[in-house]
């Protein structure tokens, strides 16, 4: 039809959506540690076998909700992604 522009898909795979357990919701609106470089990020335990499942930009805030010691830690970010990070990539704000 004229004036119309022909919309384009794309189907997304089905590891591109978030799983629902990572969503917080309300998501935090308060934060304790900010993120000092590029930040891969994982929806379940940290495995070397498969790429990050996301990234965080350095200066992002987040709330951490989980650490134990060790090299990961679990945050919330202001989406509300409930995620694992590298525990030495966050610090106090």
């Amino acid at each position: 039809m004229k004036g119309f522009n022909e919309t384009k898909y794309k189907v997304l795979s089905e590891e591109s959506i978030v799983p629902e357990k990572n969503i917080i919701s309300p998501a935090p609106n308060q934060f304790s540690h900010q993120i000092v470089r590029l930040c891969p990020y994982y929806f379940n335990k940290y495995e070397q076998t498969r790429p990050p499942d996301g990234k965080l930009k350095k200066g992002a805030k987040v709330t951490l909700l989980v650490y134990e010691g060790g090299d990961y830690c679990r945050v919330a970010d202001k989406r509300g992604l409930y995620i694992e990070v590298l525990y030495k990539d966050i610090a106090k704000l």
